[in-house]
């Protein structure tokens, strides 16, 4: 393989919504390649029939266009490297597997599934790994190509006996494999596909991929791969292994957590710019120690050597922290455009740019909004002890009843003659703010914390806010 520039790829297997994982990798990925003005390509690794989905492709570009990572080369965008896809390109796969059985790297195995259930069982009563006992590996080259023409079969790796095999990652340096305890892996499967060994291999190399970057527990399966290299005499790529996602209590980050797929994510209102923030900085320390930066500007300074190796902790307090404050960042247009797909079915769209503003320094996640706001737009329902809090019913009663006059003789409903009326009648009676603004608070909108009072009051308008001011009154002279 002759590389004249940088070639990363990202490959996942169409099997379900796209994992976060898979945008982590593919974010390490692009970020190599655009700082040394590389291509970074996108691979479906289809050959796994059985799991596939039709829609999951699919999934994959919407995920990578959603955090804006658009690969150079892919099955959507073409490129000279094609096909993309490895379930259009099994012949490629079979000539290769069969230059490795034709100079004795690998061989025939006709081996039933029952057989090899068996050994594993043995094998596992012995207390050894479950590999295979390489009984095909004794079959004579010319008996095994007879029996392969009409027999089923599959093509094995023939690893080296009592050999070290050495695996150099960029940041964990040189890693060194016993190859017994290496199992002869099957390269190509008995229904024609490869297993994804033969495969990243072939494809790896066929499109000129300098550098792999996948997660760690992909590590094991290195020695495998070299061997293959070493087998074609093929030039290796640089390899990165990254480390795992973790969930807080440190267990690998799995689909039984719920917060696995990209459209999690989604659907819970995380903006793309600050989950690639959050990504980036669970595994890299920015060099100024910010905790809020963008991906021009990591492409710019991240350093593969100062990467975290030790499991990164997934922690979604932090991640929403993060996405406040990118949240905080947007215009107050651009944020009601940003929060359009996350409004209720019966929320009134044309007060939008009046209700939205007022929730946007306190949203930490988009789907917070319905939550935050529905009190404008939906009845409330009262109880008698928050009312009474702080007071008496006879103060509350009178409170409410001045407050309820006040407000329906103003000339004008805005925000300086309500902020006006309410002060100066606090002040006049010189009740306690904190218990009379909160019974405010609470009468009119039935929550404790929203969005500033006045405002608040302004946009629930002048005949909502006094009928829910005398609903208040009511409930307490009930």
């Amino acid at each position: 393989m002759k590389v004249e520039s940088i070639r990363t790829r990202v490959a996942p297997s169409p099997t379900g919504l796209p994992h976060i994982g898979t945008v982590f990798q593919a974010l390490l990925d692009y970020i190599i390649a655009k700082q040394n003005k590389g291509t970074f390509v996108l691979r479906i690794e289809d050959t796994d029939q059985k799991r596939l989905d039709p829609q999951a492709e699919q999934a994959v570009y919407e995920a990578l266009e959603w955090v804006n990572i658009q690969p150079d080369e892919s099955p959507k965008a073409g490129g000279a490297f094609g096909p993309y896809r490895q379930s259009e390109r099994l012949l490629l796969y079979h000539k290769y597997a069969q230059q490795l059985v034709d100079q004795g790297a690998a061989y025939y195995c006709f081996c039933s599934a029952e057989r090899l259930e068996s050994v594993r069982n043995q094998m596992q009563k012995d207390g050894k790994p479950p590999m295979y006992d390489k009984l095909c590996r004794s079959i004579s080259p010319s008996e095994a190509k007879e029996r392969a023409a009409a027999e089923p079969h599959v093509i094995r790796l023939k690893v080296p006996t009592q050999t070290q095999i050495s695996v150099l990652d960029a940041v964990r340096g040189t890693i060194v494999f016993n190859s017994d305890d290496i199992d002869d892996q099957v390269l190509l499967k008995s229904d024609g596909f490869p297993t994804y060994h033969l495969a990243v291999v072939v494809d790896d190399h066929l499109m000129e991929i300098s550098h792999v970057v996948r997660g760690e527990e992909w590590l094991s399966s290195a020695p495998k791969h070299i061997l293959l290299y070493d087998y074609f005499n093929w030039q290796k790529p640089v390899f990165f292994h990254t480390p795992t996602l973790r969930n807080p209590d440190k267990s690998k980050l799995s689909k039984r957590h719920g917060h696995t797929t990209v459209e999690w994510y989604r659907s819970e209102g995380i903006v793309p710019e600050a989950l690639i923030n959050f990504l980036l900085s669970i595994v890299w320390t920015h060099p100024d120690q910010s905790d809020i930066f963008s991906l021009q500007e990591a492409i710019e300074l991240f350093k593969f050597q100062s990467v975290h190796i030790t499991g990164p902790i997934v922690d979604l307090a932090k991640l929403r922290w993060i996405n406040g404050q990118y949240i905080r960042a947007y215009s107050k247009n651009d944020f009601v455009n940003l929060a359009q797909p996350f409004l209720p079915a019966d929320f009134p769209k044309e007060k939008a740019a009046s209700i939205l503003p007022l929730i946007h320094e306190r949203l930490e996640q988009l789907n917070q909004i319905e939550s935050l706001t529905d009190f404008f737009y939906r009845p409330i329902v009262l109880d008698e002890k928050p009312l009474l809090q702080r007071s008496t019913a006879e103060v509350v009663i009178n409170q409410l009843t001045g407050t309820i006059d006040r407000l329906e003789a103003l000339p004008e409903w805005n925000l300086h003659q309500i902020e006006d009326a309410i002060r100066s009648l606090q002040e006049k009676n010189d009740w306690q703010r904190k218990q009379y603004f909160m019974l405010l608070r609470y009468s009119t909108t039935g929550k404790s914390a929203t969005p500033p009072l006045f405002e608040t009051i302004e946009v629930l308008g002048k005949t909502l806010t006094i009928d829910r001011l005398i609903s208040a009154r009511t409930l307490i002279t009930s």
